[in-house]
């Protein structure tokens, strides 16, 4: 395997060095935030070999013992180890174990000294009442496993992009899973199934009172068979109460905001493009990745390869900073409306293929609808290349080659 250095992230975080900000690193556990950490730290050295860095992971079990003191006595020991006089960069890893870690990361804030960066694998860190002290003080970055792009760079694969495809699609991109996955898929679908336990045991059960682990696990299972679809906390429940799981619609939301909290899924809200605004109903969730269908149902590609195409070009322009929302035109719905830093819009259908006449028609409509005329673009598997009355029509594997 080779080594990949997270170029993008490592990037932001070198604009952001020596900024009175804290760094904060959030992202599914997994998915390499603390090698994204080291990699940074290996930058710092290679610009300063004398620079000063003091470096905590809390789930290494030499620094267990950290977790369970206050925050005020891991403010003392950090403060032992600083070094006076210089910029200390200071690391800590999964911060949301340490009992009221905000009161503690106020208090490294405001050393003159410090300069912080931390990481956590649960929107806590940014909820509203963390969000409300660290106001104007702290910039996120959400880390996602591997694109297809750093995907093929860590397998060293440089032929046949098309069957490389399909494996990523299958298998996933958490670092650990990939390599397994030259194994043998059993290694990597048996480890992405702890993935998701640790998850569970971690970032959700301790956090909220799961009555029901069957029940929560089947609220997992419909959002999972549900890419790309609409849904709601209301249709979840009769569905499921339907077919003999007994549940409410307030217990399902729950369910719904701890797998959005703790980064298993990304929640899109819907926005009127003609209207332009935004609407709260009928949202959709994409998995953060798609070797956890595949370990969790152990369904096949072939199984509604549409939506999971979706899915993939969902997280690719979350990974390329574009806010993203699904599109309603009228009575018709386009796929994704992504706006980035530069300010502009951009239009979104995905399909897995519109080689028949009804069904280019079909994804090609919505944009009739939509008022103006910023960039519209169509992502396949087809070969085929073109523009369609100002639509450009592209492979989605050469898409996401693109940068």
């Amino acid at each position: 395997m080779q080594k990949i250095l997270r170029e993008r992230e490592i990037g932001k975080l070198s604009v952001l060095k020596d900024r009175d900000l804290i760094k904060v690193i959030t992202g599914v556990r997994r998915c390499g935030k603390s090698t994204l950490l080291l990699q940074f730290q290996d930058v710092l050295r290679k610009q300063n070999p004398q620079v000063s860095i003091v470096s905590i992971n809390l789930d290494f079990p030499e620094f267990r013992f950290l977790a369970e003191k206050s925050w005020t006595a891991i403010y003392d020991y950090i403060q032992n180890l600083l070094k006076k006089g210089v910029k200390n960069y200071v690391f800590i890893d999964e911060i949301q174990n340490i009992p009221e870690f905000e009161k503690l990361l106020e208090g490294l804030f405001v050393h003159p000294d410090v300069d912080l960066y931390v990481t956590g694998s649960n929107a806590y860190l940014l909820s509203s009442e963390l969000a409300t002290l660290l106001t104007g003080r702290a910039f996120e970055i959400n880390v996602l496993p591997f694109s297809f792009v750093e995907y093929l760079k860590y397998i060293g694969r440089s032929v046949n992009p098309d069957r490389a495809f399909a494996d990523f699609m299958r298998t996933g991109g958490f670092p650990e899973a990939v390599g397994l996955a030259q194994e043998s898929e059993s290694f990597t679908y048996e480890y992405l199934t702890t993935v998701f336990q640790n998850i569970y045991q971690n970032d959700i059960q301790k956090r909220h009172t799961i009555y029901y682990e069957t029940s929560y696990r089947e609220v997992v299972h419909f959002l999972i068979d549900s890419i790309g679809s609409p849904v709601s906390a209301g249709n979840i429940a009769k569905v499921l109460t339907a077919n003999g799981k007994k549940i409410d619609n307030k217990t399902v939301s729950k369910y719904i905001d701890t797998l959005v909290e703790s980064y298993l899924f990304y929640k899109v809200n819907r926005y009127d493009i003609r209207g332009k605004q935004h609407l709260v109903t009928l949202e959709k969730y994409y998995l953060v990745d798609l070797g956890l269908r595949s370990s969790l149902l152990g369904k096949e590609l072939s199984s509604d390869a549409g939506h999971l195409l979706e899915n993939v070009i969902f997280l690719e322009l979350k990974r390329r900073d574009e806010q993203v929302w699904v599109g309603k035109a009228d009575h018709l719905e386009v796929d994704f409306v992504a706006r980035g830093k530069d300010g502009f819009t951009k239009y979104f259908q995905v399909a897995w293929t519109v080689k028949e006449q009804k069904t280019l028609d079909r994804e090609l409509a919505p944009f009739a609808k939509i008022p103006d005329y910023n960039e519209r673009w169509l992502i396949t598997m087809d070969y085929e290349k073109g523009s369609h009355n100002g639509v450009k029509q592209i492979n989605a594997i050469d898409w996401l080659l693109s940068r």
